[in-house]
């Protein structure tokens, strides 16, 4: 399966086609049916070491498709800035739901090698956990933020350096509405580290929402569509600041006119 239909243009929006009865009705059950299938069959790769990249891309594509079939809608906007990067650099996004993790891949991979900052609880889930831990994360705990600090310098700048681009959500969990001062400015501080740009990332993911008892599996609204807006590469100069807001700036405005 090729990632050509979705990044080809700088744009990507979910053509409009008729969906099943089934689907409209039990869109969740439709859905979560199809996503656990992608983690089944990714887990058993994984588990065998033979989940390389375009088997990522392939779970990824088909993650979307999955929620095309019950009626989602997907909007894609910036995907040319991914393939014009020179070099590895520090995508640095909000943080709305498990979706974007799915959903990324297919965007980023075809054009340059990427692995994601995780929490530590997330390669410990059963199944995921496989397909995450195959990817080479830098795993973070989130209860000790200077620790994390270190872990994500250190280890962020070993995966740069060997041409591998890193994925930040720097808000402490995951929310549908973004607060700039739960936004750290982490992933400014490993660009500006190991000299890589600085892409902007704003995402809209509410689409999967998030669950009251189990946090990954809320409910599944394919009315809301699913934003994604990869702003241009900066280089860190000086402090860090500017970039940092530059970043909240890109990532408040987008979210405000996707309302």
């Amino acid at each position: 399966m090729s990632a050509n239909c979705l990044t080809a243009e700088s744009h990507y929006r979910t053509p409009e086609r008729p969906g099943s009865s089934m689907a409209a009705w039990l869109p969740g059950v439709v859905f979560y049916a199809k996503a656990f299938g992608v983690v089944y069959r990714a887990a058993g790769l994984a588990k065998k070491d033979l989940y390389d990249n375009q088997r990522w891309i392939e779970s990824s594509i088909t993650t979307i498709r999955a929620l095309e079939s019950v009626g989602g809608r997907f909007e894609f906007q910036g995907l040319d800035v991914v393939k014009r990067l020179g070099s590895p650099c520090v995508f640095i996004g909000n943080h709305m739901s498990i979706l974007e993790t799915f959903v990324l891949p297919c965007l980023i991979v075809p054009h340059r090698n990427v692995t994601f900052v995780v929490k530590e609880s997330l390669i410990t889930y059963p199944l995921f956990g496989h397909v995450m831990r195959s990817r080479n994360p830098v795993v973070v705990g989130r209860e000790n933020p200077r620790e994390d600090l270190r872990l994500v310098l250190e280890e962020g700048q070993q995966r740069l350096e060997a041409d591998i681009s890193i994925v930040i959500f720097p808000q402490t969990t995951r929310s549908v509405e973004f607060d700039p001062k739960k936004f750290n400015s982490l992933g400014v501080k490993l660009a500006k580290r190991c000299n890589v740009p600085v892409v902007p990332l704003a995402l809209k993911t509410d689409a999967w929402g998030l669950g009251r008892r189990l946090k990954d599996f809320g409910r599944i609204c394919p009315e809301k569509t699913v934003h994604i807006h990869f702003g241009e590469p900066m280089q860190v100069k000086g402090s860090g600041k500017e970039e940092h807001s530059v970043v909240v700036e890109f990532i408040e405005k987008k979210l405000a006119g996707w309302k």
